[in-house]
């Protein structure tokens, strides 16, 4: 149990702040945030009208909550689903093979959004839908290719899913477009694929049927809802030009009287324009205002429909935005934002029903509402830049941009991106709010995920090292004891990792002077698992040679030299590049500090020194994890990857090194988490002598580094016994 949670450090931090959140929220608000909207679900619960502005789904599943304990145990609820979401995008994303960190982030939105947190505070229906679209990702992804009976779980899904939120209709496209291209990458035949897309649409038919069957039992219309005609009315009241428009006397009423360029937003024409009943005034005899309505959106969309598209699409762009800001006429933002004062208490039926429902009078604790205000106003929430630059990440792989070209997760980026594009894109036909963009924090960051994925490759990250000796270990000990016997090294040893160095490793051990500062040096050479003839080159050029039968990473190679090199008595141990990178004739500058006393473990800094760099992002990369070292172990540093580095042999056994690739940023931590002091020196990096790095692809290596950063970190500044004392400092010098 406490290794899994360990694997999963970072997911397990981001579950507690997003408890803690939800946590507050629910003791600020009591007994909840009861919205306009709020009330009408609540007073739907027992009579269940189809006529009204929100479908019945949420009022069907309130009335069991609210029965058991009221809106304290719906808001509850609805937090505690909230943080399973986050675990099931995070599970859903490791599932399909995306990197432990990537994973996290992309559940991150859900667990840490201020916007999230206070929409499940409010009795509304996002956090239900946000389960069913979870849900319909598991479904359509977490197995490998869909069958017909998965297809057409996921048609009952979105049937689900329109009864909660009218416009969860919309996400058919997106579930069709899945089927078909999926089946197009994985050469399913085409008549696989009609069967899987004929399976979910005859399964939605079913509950959008009966949906629609049960307004029109409780109407006499056949309709979806009870409030197209004022939703349609809002969005073309906007743009209307009404002088150019071929109104009768019916429809002439509905035209706003603001002239264009001066009108309101649509959620005004749509609710509080629409929604009096003693407007437009007097209706021609046998009409009705639905009807009237309805006509005049119609001749609107028929005559001015490139008006109605742009005024949707600015609304679609609104979302992206780096910050929350309220454009003019829109919903205002801070309906969705944590407030002082308790929302709503204007409407009188805000009070009614929480008394009602909550058993209690509305009321705010101020100190936890203080706490998430400013949380949610300085930065607690997902800027839509983000989410927008998480979108185009998935579609460049849904493309087949790069490597994404060959990888299977192009069509699995492809659904949540077109999910949330075609949710968003049909908000907007409606009107813009905050409120519908939070389908995007599910969405938008899994999309990001396997899209990035797909674009650097599967992940090539080892499992962890068991402790040592493991049985390759022991293999490589026996063989070197085939080797040398049972020698007694010199007190300073060379280790040097190699795999396939054949071309490169020897002017590098011919360079390797026999002493040092008056102590004798031995080489030893690790091979790990080479395939050409780098331990018989080693062996030539006087070197001792330790041969491990497979492959498993430099960093498991340096930890086993480590240890033969303690266990045959050196003193000191340094390390070096097998490619020729390093100058050897620095060995003794970079050994003196530990002979002086004055350091355990020294490293060269190519920042303080001379640097040849054959890559702008290694560059970059050095520059930035120096950066994340210094805050995370508060002390300067300027070079955590320097591969020619010295220490005392004892502290090179005692800490602890489970990395098999990713090792210099673990090993450095690691020492300096467990108290030893550490010097930085200027030293010379120059570029390979031979044969190309076997680092892979630059943002694959970066990733993976950070995760052992971050991992180290934990295990040795967080995890590790707070009775141990760490008295180590970093010390710079510059010559």
């Amino acid at each position: 149990m406490i290794a899994q949670l360990r694997r999963h450090w970072l997911l397990l931090l981001l579950l507690v702040a997003g408890a803690v959140l939800r946590v507050l929220a629910t003791i600020a608000y009591r007994p909840a945030i009861i919205y306009v909207d709020s009330v009408h679900y609540l007073e739907n619960m027992r009579s269940l009208k189809p006529d009204q502005l929100n479908p019945i789904g949420y009022s069907v599943l309130l009335r069991p909550l609210v029965e058991i304990g009221g809106l304290t145990t719906v808001v509850i609820v609805q937090h505690v689903v909230g943080l399973l979401l986050g675990v099931a995008i995070y599970a859903l994303a490791r599932r399909l093979g995306v990197y432990r960190w990537l994973a996290a982030l992309a559940a991150a939105p859900l667990l840490l959004d201020a916007y999230q947190v206070q929409i499940e505070q409010n009795i509304m229906a996002e956090t239900a839908f946000d389960v069913l679209l979870v849900a319909l990702l598991w479904v359509l992804l977490g197995w490998g290719v869909p069958n017909w009976k998965r297809a057409a779980l996921a048609g009952l899904i979105l049937g689900a899913a329109f009864a909660l939120r009218t416009i969860g209709v919309t996400l058919v496209v997106a579930v069709l477009l899945y089927l078909v291209v999926v089946g197009a990458a994985w050469r399913t035949s085409v008549w696989r694929v009609v069967v899987r897309s004929a399976a979910m649409l005859a399964a939605f038919a079913i509950p959008f049927g009966a949906y629609v069957g049960y307004v029109h039992a409780e109407t006499g219309r056949w309709a979806i809802s009870g409030a197209e005609n004022q939703v349609l009315y809002g969005r073309t009241a906007v743009v209307a030009n009404c002088a150019k428009l071929p109104l009768d006397e019916g429809t002439r009423l509905f035209c706003p009287k603001e002239p264009l360029g001066e009108r309101m937003g649509v959620d005004r024409y749509a609710h509080n324009r629409y929604g009096d009943p003693n407007w437009p005034g007097e209706l021609p005899p046998g009409t009705t205002k639905p009807q009237l309505a309805k006509e005049f959106s119609g001749i609107v969309l028929r005559h001015q429909p490139f008006d109605v598209a742009w005024a949707a699409g600015k609304d679609f762009l609104k979302g992206f935005a780096p910050t929350r800001t309220t454009s003019p006429d829109d919903v205002p933002l801070e309906r969705w934002q944590f407030q002082l004062s308790y929302p709503n208490l204007q409407d009188e039926k805000t009070a009614q029903a929480s008394e009602k429902f909550g058993g209690m009078e509305p009321h705010v604790n101020k100190g936890p509402a203080t706490v998430l205000r400013a949380y949610q106003l300085n930065g607690g929430f997902t800027p839509g830049l983000v989410l927008g630059i998480a979108g185009l990440i998935a579609l460049a792989a849904a493309f087949g941009v790069g490597r994404a070209k060959q990888s299977r997760l192009r069509a699995a980026a492809l659904l949540p991106v077109s999910a949330a594009v075609v949710l968003l894109l049909g908000s907007a036909a409606f009107e813009f709010s905050w409120r519908y963009q939070l389908p995007g924090l599910v969405l938008f960051p899994l999309a990001g995920a396997l899209g990035l994925t797909a674009l650097l490759g599967r992940s090539q990250q080892r499992p962890p090292l068991a402790a040592y000796p493991d049985k390759v270990d022991s293999e490589a000990l026996d063989d070197f004891k085939d080797r040398h016997g049972d020698p007694a090294f010199a007190p300073l040893v060379v280790v040097i990792a190699a795999y396939n160095e054949a071309g490169g490793i020897g002017p590098v051990l011919a360079n390797m002077p026999k002493t040092c500062s008056g102590l004798p040096v031995d080489v030893l050479v690790v091979v790990d698992g080479a395939e050409d003839d780098t331990a018989e080159v080693a062996a030539a050029h006087g070197a001792y040679v330790c041969a491990a039968p497979v492959n498993r990473g430099q960093g498991a190679a340096l930890r086993l030299g480590y240890h033969l090199a303690a266990q045959g008595g050196a003193q000191y141990i340094a390390t070096t590049d097998a490619d020729g990178q390093y100058d050897n004739d620095e060995l003794p500058v970079l050994l003196q500090p530990i002979l002086e006393g004055r350091a355990d473990f020294v490293t060269g800094s190519r920042r303080l020194g001379q640097e040849d760099a054959d890559s702008r992002l290694r560059w970059v990369g050095v520059r930035v994890f120096a950066v994340l070292a210094s805050i995370l172990t508060r002390k300067k540093l300027t070079d955590t990857s320097f591969g020619f580095r010295a220490m005392r042999a004892g502290l090179a056994c005692s800490v602890t090194l489970r990395e098999p690739q990713y090792q210099s940023s673990e090993l450095l931590l690691g020492v300096l988490g467990t108290g030893g002091r550490v010097v930085e020196l200027p030293m010379t990096m120059r570029r390979r002598g031979d044969g190309s790095s076997k680092k892979g692809p630059g943002l694959v290596y970066g990733a993976n580094y950070a995760r052992v950063m971050t991992g180290t970190w934990w295990r040795e500044y967080v995890l590790r016994p707070a009775w141990r004392t760490r008295t180590g400092r970093t010390a710079r010098t510059s010559g």
